[in-house]
């Protein structure tokens, strides 16, 4: 029993930066980004707003915990669904820590592999959600209802 609490416990130390960096930058965005600048950055599912998720999913590194709590601040302070969803897949697949890690162990073509073929599973599963027939925008959307 032991055993497996120090385990667990020694788990929970290796992501816990992580899980600080991804809240943490979920409240700075919910402090600091307006609904304005959102809608800017992220207004629709286009391959320009998509490419800009993606690479500040990349740029966040955080862990799939965090990741989703800080594209649901994207959504809520207005980003498209689509988008949101396209810096989630990229902040947990794309990071530079994993890519690094897959150089040293697996070789840079591995590595190579993975930073092009990710945009394309974000894409894979980003095109579904955009032709389901839903209206550009949604009148009921969670940032324009919130105060």
């Amino acid at each position: 029993m032991l055993t497996a609490l120090s385990f667990a416990f020694g788990m929970f130390w290796e992501i816990l930066w992580a899980l600080i960096l991804g809240f943490a930058l979920s409240a700075a965005v919910q402090a600091v980004v307006s609904k304005r600048e959102m809608r800017k950055l992220l207004p629709d599912d286009s391959p320009r707003s998509l490419l800009i998720a993606s690479g500040l999913g990349a740029a966040s590194s955080s862990c799939s915990y965090a990741s989703v709590a800080l594209a649901r601040s994207l959504f809520r302070k207005g980003a498209n669904f689509t988008a949101a969803m396209a810096f989630e897949f990229a902040s947990t697949n794309l990071v530079i820590e994993l890519g690094v890690i897959m150089a040293l162990l697996l070789g840079w073509q591995f590595t190579l592999g993975e930073f092009i073929g990710g945009p394309d599973i974000a894409r894979a599963r980003g095109g579904p959600v955009t032709r389901t027939g839903r209206p550009k925008r949604q009148p009921d959307h969670p940032a324009s209802m919130a105060a």
